[in-house]
C-alpha cells in the first residue's frame, strides 16, 4: 500500500473570516460554504484545501488544544508577476490583513511578502522576479 498525499487541513475559529482571506487569493469557494463547519476546495491536479472550526475538531478530539509558540502551518500562493506579489500584499494590508513581513527581492530568484489569514497562519505570496 502506498499512501497518496490529499489535503492539507486548516483549523479556523472565524470559518467565514478565513475563507473571505482565501476568496481574496482566488479561491471560488460557494457563499453557502460559510454556513458549514467543514469546507473543502480541490485545486486543479486533485490536492485539496480543508477547512473546520475549531468545534468540529473537538466535537470528535474534545481535548484539542491549540498549538502554541508558533504558528501551525504556512502555505504559499504563486501570484505571476513580482508586481502582483507587491498589489495583492498591499490589497490584503489594506483590507486589515496583517503583512508579517513585506514585498522584498529574495535571493533565489523570486518576489516574497507574507501575511497573516485571519488565524494567524502565514501565507507567503510570490513570483518569479523574472518572466
Amino acid at each position: 500500500m502506498t499512501a497518496t498525499f490529499s489535503a492539507i487541513e486548516l483549523v479556523v475559529h472565524d470559518l467565514p473570516a478565513s475563507l473571505a482571506f482565501y476568496r481574496r487569493l482566488g479561491l471560488d469557494i460557494p457563499a453557502d460554504a460559510d454556513q458549514t463547519p467543514h469546507v473543502e476546495f480541490e485545486f486543479p491536479g486533485g490536492l485539496r484545501l480543508l477547512w473546520d472550526t475549531v468545534e468540529t475538531i473537538r466535537s470528535f478530539t474534545p481535548d484539542w488544544t491549540e498549538p502554541a509558540g508558533g504558528h501551525r502551518i504556512g502555505l504559499a500562493f504563486d501570484c505571476g508577476t513580482a508586481a502582483d506579489v507587491d498589489t495583492l500584499f498591499d490589497e490584503f494590508t489594506g483590507g486589515g490583513y496583517t503583512g508579517r513581513k513585506k514585498p522584498w527581492d529574495a535571493p533565489w530568484g523570486q518576489r516574497y511578502a507574507t501575511v497573516d489569514d485571519p488565524d494567524g497562519n502565514p501565507v507567503d505570496l510570490f513570483a518569479a522576479l523574472t518572466p
